[in-house]
């Protein structure tokens, strides 16, 4: 039966980037995730999505200079963040392009055995996002 934990869900995501400025303005400016929590200069910064809280570090001294998100070693391979309507999907994906961030989609993921559209989309250390639709 194992552990069994109980709690209700996450408490707190933290991505680790080779510039933290470049990311907190990528996160904060371009995708609009203003709610900043906590900030603590040249470490790290904490916000908000939706009910969740997502926490971006910066590099650390053993972190490999030039350093990229590689999706194919073990750890995180993406992220993944529900949108309300196939509408804000298509807006969302415009307002990327318009600020210079490539997005691929909308598409459906038809993976699971259902249909969900969404866009892919990489911060500037390359760790991938999708923004999915709650409806199809």
């Amino acid at each position: 039966m194992g552990v069994q934990l109980n709690t209700p869900g996450l408490h707190h995501v933290v991505l680790r980037v080779g510039d933290l400025e470049r990311a907190k303005h990528f996160y904060t400016q371009v995708l609009g995730f203003s709610n900043v929590i906590l900030d603590v200069p040249g470490a790290l910064f904490l916000f908000t999505i939706g009910n969740s809280t997502l926490g971006v570090r910066g590099p650390d001294a053993n972190t490999p200079a030039g350093d990229r998100f590689d999706p194919f070693r073990v750890g995180l391979d993406h992220v993944a963040i529900a949108c309300p309507s196939v509408e804000e999907l298509h807006r969302a994906a415009a307002a990327l392009r318009e600020a210079g961030v490539e997005v691929i989609g909308p598409k459906t993921d038809e993976f699971l055995g259902m249909r969900f559209p969404y866009i892919a989309f990489r911060d500037p250390d390359g760790i991938k996002w999708e923004y999915y639709a709650q409806e199809a």
